[in-house]
């Protein structure tokens, strides 16, 4: 864990202009620098860093932050690689609490390892890129596919030629472990003169996998003709997981802003193609269903979504797979879209049939998350009977209670209750235990109207311990760390904007780890839910904000009031 008391000595030491700088292009303006916003495309320069304050901001699309959230969001890079990259330019040490000597010494040589499995990775693509230049076979196989030469260079196609020990002559050891450990060479039998070495790719197009940094973690191979498997990827290594990764999102950073949204595709060739033809915000998985992590990594950049599948039935079925990874993370503000191109089409050849205005066209009638989760829930559903809705509702309580709280998860409720017949307030009940008589009178209490029968006087005036677990948890984000996962359920399922900001700090904690306050405050700044939290910290007294050494007793109120809420309904009470 990185000492909070570091992060703001390195943000007062940086010069955000000399960050920012490095990336993009600036130019003096009375007191501030201005550019052309990275995050998005302009042509006229919305895009500000303010040196008083050590602060960025675009007027067109809204980024800001410190010099830190600018590594971040623009290279990619974690918070902790961002910090660990500012530190090393400002020549300073990054310290490491809470580890001992062996634990850091063992951090130190699995990033070693990992880099040195990255550079001869990047030796085999510089090899391939190299061969593919000398292969006339390869070379028209690309041209056919309606490639050119510069988007080829742009995404490092190679090609891996016919031979066992291709990358013999590449390396000063064929038998390298690290030729193994990295996926290019595959070793059977025992060792001796049973054991056989040969190369992994053979007679292939190579694609490069880059991480968001830029560095080849892995490749995906095509055959040129026919043969099985028609791809095939390097295995899981130190540096590559194909549950996490995804193909071109190196090449697609900038044209996500731009375009404002990313295409999610199924094959290497669909990415290559479509950025030929002008969709430079397509990324494909790797041979895998989508998963949240696919989600998560993905909306860094982006807050709209475009899954692309065939028509058939295992389209629908990776679709199926792609909602399930997309809704935790369906707020208010993200899209989520589901595309289902006619069964003799792929994303490539719709593109070259109808142009890029008919497939932009096709993109834009993409279903919404709502109407996905709806289509799902009604599969093998006569909704004309009764039988038909009872199990449409079934189906549809698991996906609906995926939703994050918000107005989407209320608007969906309400389609929900449409498709199958039913009150609003009846569905509610069912999906969450609720009567609907507790719910009129909670709507009641929430309208200013004096609830039946009160028990207690309202505590308006008092700190809840929901306040006051995200009061703690602001000042120490490094306390998200020391919870259990039941504790994450437990404030994430939390009603309003305390569930709205337990699951951003989750999301933040994961992605940029834990972070001083004066850096949260700035990525809240701007959040449409936020300004609760905000008033939290700034409107009460610093010296009684909770410590970490109190979080336990705050879940533990926490707690008892939500034991407290199931059972009241059971024992009759309002």
């Amino acid at each position: 864990m990185i000492p909070p008391g570091f992060i703001q000595e390195l943000l007062a030491r940086a010069d955000i202009v000399e960050v920012v700088g490095r990336h993009v292009t600036l130019k003096k303006s009375g007191g501030d620098w201005k550019g052309l916003c990275p995050f998005h495309g302009e042509k006229t320069p919305s895009f500000y860093v303010v040196p008083d304050k050590q602060f960025y901001n675009c007027f067109g699309c809204g980024v800001h932050g410190d010099a830190i959230r600018f590594l971040t969001e623009f290279t990619g890079a974690t918070f902790v690689e961002a910090v660990e990259d500012l530190a090393q330019q400002l020549g300073m040490q990054v310290p490491e609490e809470e580890r001992s000597p062996e634990e850091r010494e063992r951090a130190k040589a699995a990033k070693e390892r990992q880099q040195t499995l990255t550079e001869v990775l990047a030796k085999a693509a510089a090899h391939y890129k190299a061969k593919l230049k000398a292969d006339a076979r390869a070379v028209a196989y690309l041209k056919g596919r309606g490639l050119s030469g510069e988007i080829a260079a742009r995404f490092g196609l190679g090609y891996a030629p016919e031979g066992w020990r291709g990358l013999a002559s590449v390396y000063p050891r064929y038998d390298d472990p690290l030729l193994t450990e990295s996926g290019l060479v595959i070793v059977t039998g025992d060792e001796g003169e049973e054991q056989k070495r040969y190369d992994r790719f053979r007679d292939r197009i190579m694609f490069p996998i880059r991480s968001v940094q830029g560095e080849v973690i892995g490749f995906g191979g095509r055959v040129l003709d026919k043969g099985e498997p028609k791809y095939l990827n390097s295995p899981e290594t130190p540096v590559f997981s194909k549950g996490r990764e995804l193909y071109g999102l190196f090449e697609a950073r900038q044209a996500l802003r731009a375009k404002g949204y990313c295409l999610v595709v199924e094959g290497y060739m669909d990415v290559v193609a479509l950025a030929q033809m002008g969709f430079a915000n397509a990324v494909a998985t790797l041979g895998t269903a989508c998963t949240a992590e696919h989600v998560q990594k993905l909306l860094r950049f982006t807050d709209s979504i475009v899954f692309s599948f065939d028509g058939d039935a295992a389209g629908r079925r990776a679709a199926a797979r792609a909602l399930e990874a997309a809704l935790p993370h369906a707020s208010d503000t993200r899209s989520f879209r589901f595309l289902f191109l006619p069964t003799e089409h792929d994303p490539d050849s719709y593109i070259r049939e109808h142009g890029q205005s008919g497939f932009e066209s096709y993109v834009a009638q993409a279903l919404p998350l709502s109407r996905q989760l709806a289509d799902l829930a009604r599969e093998g559903c006569d909704l004309g009977t009764a039988e038909g809705r009872a199990r449409f509702v079934a189906q549809a309580k698991p996906l609906w209670l995926q939703l994050p709280d918000g107005a989407l998860k209320l608007q969906v409720a309400g389609e929900l209750a449409a498709l199958a017949q039913l009150p609003g307030e009846e569905l509610m009940a069912l999906f969450t235990g609720v009567r609907p008589g507790a719910a009129r009178s909670a709507a009641r209490g929430a309208r200013g109207g004096a609830p039946r029968a009160p028990r207690r006087a309202p505590r308006a005036a008092i700190r809840g311990p929901a306040d006051n677990v995200a009061w703690a948890l602001a000042g120490h984000a490094e306390g998200w760390l020391q919870l259990s996962d039941a504790d994450h359920e437990l404030l994430s399922a939390q009603p309003g904007w305390h569930g709205e900001f337990f699951r951003w700090l989750d999301r933040e904690v994961q992605e940029h780890g834990a972070q001083p306050w004066a850096t949260l405050r700035v990525a809240l700044a701007g959040l449409e839910w936020a300004a609760p939290v905000l008033a939290l910290i700034d409107a009460n007294d610093p010296a009684l904000q909770p410590a970490l050494e109190d979080l336990p007793v705050l879940m533990n109120q926490l707690q008892k009031d939500r034991i407290r809420a199931e059972i009241s309904p059971l024992l009759g009470r309002r």
